[in-house]
């Protein structure tokens, strides 16, 4: 199975390639600059091309590139707007130094606007990204299911169908990269899908509502909350009320087979491989 977590990308790519085979993992996850700010460090060609490199011979990836937690396409301030907008056509650009990999992004908060304001916000940057970009990127752009705490867009499956639609309608196929999906699962669980008693029904839902061509990653995460309690705390894999059973249920899922799992529970590097060697236990293939 595709399976990993999020890794620092403070040393590069290749040093982040080298930590997760250190950990048994074969994708990982990082922040494509800092998350709580905004300045990103130049990239290093030449670190790029060891990386890609040493993926190639070690069976690495996908990899993902998270977007930091500061972009809000949705926010009330033009100010807030114009970073968010800068800020990921500059990751995407970046991103095109390593073919194959995918952009996984919060679809935003409205703060108090609306949610149909904050979906046209989110789907016309979108657009305007991709051509200013001027060609189709290589990298495919994800929406991240999210727990529906606060004014946050992605709350449901209903939500995320929309803005995908939407972004389709607005950019031009020659333009616009694949769009997907990267489900959390401590945000469905968080946010009312019972993976825990109906992983088959939640499932279904999705295909019915977003479609599972679309699903492209998963976020692995217990929950440290109830189910619906519309908060986001994630919990080490089988200590949280999802529970090592429906873990074991997920991973072998015949609907998500092939996806690639990105832990992002709170461990250090150690807890991390103790981890993606329990997951790994778990499939039946393993």
């Amino acid at each position: 199975m595709k399976i990993g977590c999020h890794l620092s990308s403070s040393g590069g790519y290749l040093a982040m390639a080298q930590t997760a085979v250190s950990i048994g993992a074969n994708v990982f996850q990082f922040f494509t600059r800092n998350p709580r700010g905004g300045a990103a460090k130049p990239v290093d060609k030449a670190d790029v091309a060891a990386f890609c490199s040493y993926a190639a011979e070690n069976g690495i990836g996908p990899i993902l590139a998270h977007a930091p937690y500061t972009l809000n396409a949705a926010g009330a301030e033009a100010r807030v707007r114009e970073f968010a907008e800068a800020t990921m056509l500059d990751d995407l650009r970046r991103l095109e130094l390593t073919p194959g990999a995918m952009y996984n992004f919060h679809p935003g908060s409205h703060v108090g606007q609306g949610a149909e304001k904050g979906i046209e916000l989110v789907t016309g940057m979108l657009s305007r990204i991709f051509a200013a970009f001027g060609k189709a990127p290589s990298t495919a752009v994800l929406f991240e299911t999210m727990s529906g705490k606060g004014s946050e867009l992605g709350r449901d499956f209903e939500e995320i169908r929309e803005l995908l639609d939407r972004t389709e309608a607005l950019a031009p196929a020659e333009t616009r990269p694949v769009l997907g999906v990267c489900l959390d699962t401590c945000h469905v669980w968080d946010g009312g899908y019972d993976i825990v008693g109906d992983l088959d029904g939640v499932l279904a839902e999705f295909d019915r509502v977003v479609g599972l061509n679309r699903l492209k990653a998963i976020h692995m995460n217990d929950s440290m909350n109830p189910l619906g309690a519309h908060k986001d705390r994630h919990e080490k894999i089988g200590k949280g009320h999802i529970g090592l059973e429906a873990f074991r249920r997920i991973v072998n899922h015949p609907k998500l087979a092939g996806l690639p799992f990105y832990l992002e529970t709170p461990c250090d590097l150690q807890g991390y491989k103790e981890e993606i060697a329990l997951v790994s236990s778990l499939a039946e293939n393993s």
